[in-house]
C-alpha cells in the first residue's frame, strides 16, 4: 500500500465533516460545564443520567473528529483497520437513518417537527439534527475515498470472486442464522414511525446482503452488498446499543420501545459485523488486491532493471 497525499475530494469531505461536529461539541461543552443553553428546565443537565450520556455523546463526537482527520494523513493510513472500521461501522450505523429520516420528515411536517414540547428548545434539534447530516455525509464520503486508497480491491473484485475460506461454512451458518433473526425484527420495525421504518428496511435488507457475500451469490461489484451489509449490520448494532443504554439509565429524554426487540437487534447486528470481518479479513489475506491490480512492475525489476542492463552493456564492450 502506498502513502500517497490525500486527494483534495478526500480533504474537503473531511473539512466538511469537522465543520459540522463543531456545533455539537461546543453545546456538549457548555452543558458538560454548567450552562444551560437551549433548554426551558436547567434542572435537566443536573441529572446523572443526562451528564453521563452528554459525556458519552461527547466521546463519540470527538472519535469522529479524529477519523475525520485520519482519513486527511499519511499516518491514516497506517493505523490498525479494526481502529478505522469499528468505530466508524458504529458510528455510520446511527448516521445512517438519521440522514434518510430527517429529511423525510422535514418534508411530512415540515420544522414543526422539532417542536417536542419538551425542555429542549426545536433550535437545538435543528442545529443538531442539520449537523448530524452534514457530517454524516462529509465522513461517509471521506471514508470511501479513504477506503478506495487503502484497500482497492474492495471496489474491482465481483460478488463471485472465488478465494479460499478456512471459515465459510461457519460463516453460512452465521449469515442464514443472522437473516432469520433480522427478518422479524425488520418486519416488526416496518409499522411504526418513519425511524422505525427505515431501521426495519436497513436491518432485512443488510441481512440479505450478508447472504449474498457470504454464498457469493452475483455477478456485480463487490462493494456494492458491502454497503448494504455494512449499513444494516451497524444500525441493527447501534441502534440496539443506544437505546439499550438509554432504557438501562432511564434518561430524561429517552424514548419507549421494545427492550426485547432492541436487544435482539443489538446482538444481530453484532453477529452480522462479526461475520462480515472474517469474510473480509479472508478475502484480502488470499491476495485479491493481487491478482486483480495489474502491477505497474515487477516487485524486483524497478530496482535491479538499470543495474542489470548496464552489466550487460559493459559485456559486450
Amino acid at each position: 500500500m502506498s502513502e500517497q497525499r490525500a486527494s483534495i475530494g478526500r480533504v474537503t469531505a473531511a473539512i466538511v465533516a469537522v465543520a459540522a461536529m463543531l456545533p455539537y461539541l461546543t453545546l456538549k461543552v457548555l452543558w458538560l460545564t454548567g450552562s444551560s443553553i437551549g433548554t426551558t428546565d436547567p434542572r435537566l443537565l443536573n441529572d446523572s443520567a443526562m451528564i453521563g450520556l452528554n459525556a458519552m455523546t461527547f466521546g463519540m463526537e470527538a472519535v469522529g473528529l479524529m477519523l475525520a482527520l485520519a482519513f486527511t494523513t499519511r499516518w491514516g493510513l497506517r493505523l490498525p483497520a479494526w481502529l478505522v472500521l469499528l468505530p466508524l461501522w458504529v458510528g455510520t450505523g446511527l448516521l445512517s437513518v438519521v440522514i434518510v429520516t430527517v429529511p423525510i420528515m422535514l418534508l411530512a411536517g415540515g420544522l414543526s417537527v422539532f417542536e417536542t414540547g419538551g425542555p429542549i428548545e426545536p433550535w437545538i434539534y435543528m442545529m443538531v439534527y442539520s449537523g448530524f447530516i452534514v457530517q454524516g455525509a462529509g465522513l461517509m464520503t471521506a471514508f470511501v475515498l479513504y477506503s478506495r486508497d487503502r484497500w482497492p480491491a474492495v471496489f474491482t473484485t465481483r460478488i463471485d470472486h472465488a478465494f479460499a475460506g478456512p471459515t465459510r461454512e461457519f460463516q453460512t451458518v452465521v449469515a442464514w442464522g443472522a437473516l432469520l433473526v433480522a427478518v422479524p425484527i425488520g418486519v416488526v420495525k416496518l409499522p411504526g414511525g418513519i425511524q422505525e421504518c427505515v431501521e426495519g428496511m436497513l436491518a432485512i435488507a443488510g441481512a440479505v446482503a450478508l447472504v449474498l457475500m457470504v454464498r457469493r451469490r452475483g455477478r456485480g461489484p463487490f462493494w456494492l452488498p458491502l454497503v448494504v451489509a455494512w449499513l444494516g449490520s451497524g444500525s441493527l448494532f447501534s441502534g440496539g446499543l443506544y437505546a439499550m443504554i438509554i432504557a438501562s439509565v432511564r434518561a430524561p429524554l429517552g424514548t419507549p420501545g421494545s427492550d426485547l426487540a432492541e436487544l435482539f437487534g443489538m446482538l444481530t447486528g453484532l453477529v452480522m459485523g462479526m461475520c462480515g470481518a472474517f469474510l473480509l479479513a479472508e478475502r484480502w489475506a488470499a491476495g485479491s488486491g493481487v491478482r486483480d491490480v495489474q502491477p505497474v512492475e515487477h516487485a524486483l525489476e524497478g530496482v535491479e532493471r538499470e543495474r542489470d542492463r548496464q552489466a550487460a552493456d559493459d559485456g559486450h564492450r
